[in-house]
This record gives structure tokens, sequence and C-alpha cells, in this order.
């Protein structure tokens, strides 16, 4: 069974050999094919080469092109900072006044020089992998891209000062999600990521005001076009459990701190819950006994659609006996 077929046959509750492996890889896999994260994020050979040799090896189910959350900003007009071997980080904040929207535009990420290296990556694993491994797009949903341009702490102070603003401001960061994402299915994506971490730092009635509706459009708008879509909140969002559902998301990840059972329970027959060991104290620095121990507790909470993998993406200095680790108790369940 192929891990295109296996992905999809777990997304139906059907049989398959293994559980699929869904570990997130970004900095581990530069490490691991000796480049400098900076070449990783700006050179879509490098991020496709990386991707597909650590699936290979580590028994990964799903190719993905994930690797910083700069990409649509970099492209908006964000000054983004490239340190030699670290993450891309932003550099001020383009909308540090509101009467700066209105030169905010939405940019076509054929035109835009980061988005389009993303879409090339996903032109190259379909024509690498495509249809033996899932291919994984990504974007920033409408809040995470709002707090990439607005900056984190003045966003969660619009929420209550500036209402009106900030939904202004959603709106053209989900437009540019929608954009992006539907060039990232037309180029051979099957899954699209919508990553929208700051979400779990708000509760449940400001997160469905200020995300919530933004995140249905973008997915409705890729299962338009029959993409599946994998939602990606880090952090805790116990509490958000339920509103979830309304998402309509194929797959939602959930960190580490999250209630899994309480997840799957809320989840079931609606969405594949995806987790949820830690990805830090049992993945990185756990023995690989401990990695089994925490992977085969996973196992034994899911269901038949549950997908496994650490709560967030893999840290780059993870012994590689522990990524083994994490793959061997998924032929057992």
């Amino acid at each position: 069974m192929t891990p295109y077929e296996r992905v999809f046959k777990r997304l139906e509750g059907k049989e398959v050999d293994k559980i699929p492996n869904l570990n997130i890889i970004m900095a581990f896999a530069a490490k691991f094919i000796g480049v400098p994260y900076s070449k990783y994020v700006t050179d879509y050979r490098y991020l496709v080469e990386g991707n597909i040799k650590c699936c290979e090896k580590f028994g990964i189910d799903m190719v993905s092109a994930i690797s910083d959350p700069c990409r649509e900003s970099h492209d908006l007009g964000a000054n983004i900072k490239f340190p030699y071997d670290d993450v891309p980080q932003f550099d001020g904040n383009l909308i540090d006044d509101y009467k700066k929207i209105k030169f905010l535009k939405v940019v076509d990420p054929l035109k835009g020089e980061r988005m389009k290296d993303r879409i090339k990556a996903i032109e190259l694993f379909k024509k690498e992998v495509g249809g033996i491994y899932p291919i994984l797009g990504w974007v920033e949903g409408g809040f995470a891209e709002a707090c990439d341009l607005r900056g984190m702490n003045q966003t969660m102070f619009d929420i209550y000062e500036n209402t009106k603003e900030l939904k202004n401001l959603l709106e053209i960061c989900t437009k540019q999600a929608i954009y992006f994402a539907e060039e990232q299915v037309k180029a051979g994506a099957d899954f699209i990521g919508v990553g929208d971490a700051a979400a779990s730092l708000i509760g449940p009635e400001n997160y469905s005001k200020f995300v919530l509706p933004y995140e249905k459009r973008i997915i409705k708008a890729v299962h338009n076009l029959g993409g599946k879509v994998k939602l990606h909140i880090c952090g805790n969002i116990n509490s958000l459990l339920e509103l979830l559902l309304e998402t309509e998301a194929d797959i939602i990840d959930l960190d580490w701190m999250v209630d899994f059972k309480k997840a799957v329970e809320t989840f079931k027959g609606k969405v594949s819950a995806n987790g949820n060991f830690d990805p830090v104290g049992i993945l990185m620095q756990g023995s690989p006994k401990k990695v089994k121990e925490a992977v085969t507790e996973c196992v034994k909470i899911g269901d038949s659609t549950t997908f496994i993998s650490a709560g967030c993406e893999v840290p780059a200095s993870t012994p590689k006996e522990n990524m083994f680790a994490a793959n061997e108790p998924l032929y057992k369940y």
C-alpha cells in the first residue's frame, strides 16, 4: 500500500496496513540533507529533496511544502530577515498603522517570489512522487496572517479596540490565503494545511468572531477545487474542540497539551484527529522506548480515522533512532 493510498483510505475509516505517520518535518529535513535553513526556505529544490528523503527513510506518509509563516507576508511587502541557519523572522510590522491598509493589495501567488517558490515545490513533488505520497501545500490562516502583518500584541488589542479595522485586515488576509491555496491545488497539492497558531491564544467567543468564519471560507474554497484540508493550530485548544468541527476540515492537528481522548471522541465520525505526543519532551529528548510508548498510547486512544504525529514540528535535533521508533508502533496497531 502506498502512502497515498494509506492516507486516503484512513480518511474514510477503511482498513490500512499501517496508521499513517503525519509528522511535520521542516528544520529536521534541512539538517538531514545538510543544508542551512536559509537555503531550505528559499529554494524549493532543497525543500522537496529533504521531504522526500525523510519520508522514505523514516516512514512519514505525506510530503509537505511547509517551511515558515512568512511567505505570504513577504510578498505582501513585509520586511523579512533570513538568518543563515534559522527560521525567517519578521523585522517590524507592515501594518503598524491601519492607515496603511489602503496600500495592502492581494498578490497573485504566481508573481510573488516566495509564494511562487512554494508552488514550484508542489509542482516538483507532483513530478517526483505524485500519486505515491499525498502532497501537502500550506497557507497562513486569516487570523495568523493578520498577526504576522500587524504584530501579535497589537492584533490582540485590536480584538477589543479596533474591531472594524481588524476585520478589514482579516478580509484581505483571507482572500490572499484562498488565492494562494487555490494555486497550490491547481499545481498538484492533494491537501492544503491551514496554519492558524495564534487562534490558540483566544477563547471560544473570540475564535467564533475573528477566526472561524475566515477558516471556513478558506476550507470551502479548497474543497470546491477537490482538495482536502489539514487545519493546524499549535497550542492548547481544548476549549475550541467543539467549534473546530464547524470548520469542516478533513484533518485537525492537535498539539501535545490537548486532551487527545476528548478530541477523538468529539471529532468521531466527522473529522480525523491527528496527534499528539510531545515533540520536544518525548520525540527529541526521550529514549526510543519512551517514544514508542507515547505513540502506542496515541494509537490506543485513536479510532479508525485517526492519524498519528508529534503535536507540532519535529525539532531539528531529534535523534534518528527516535524517528524510527515513532514509526514502528504504527504497523502493530
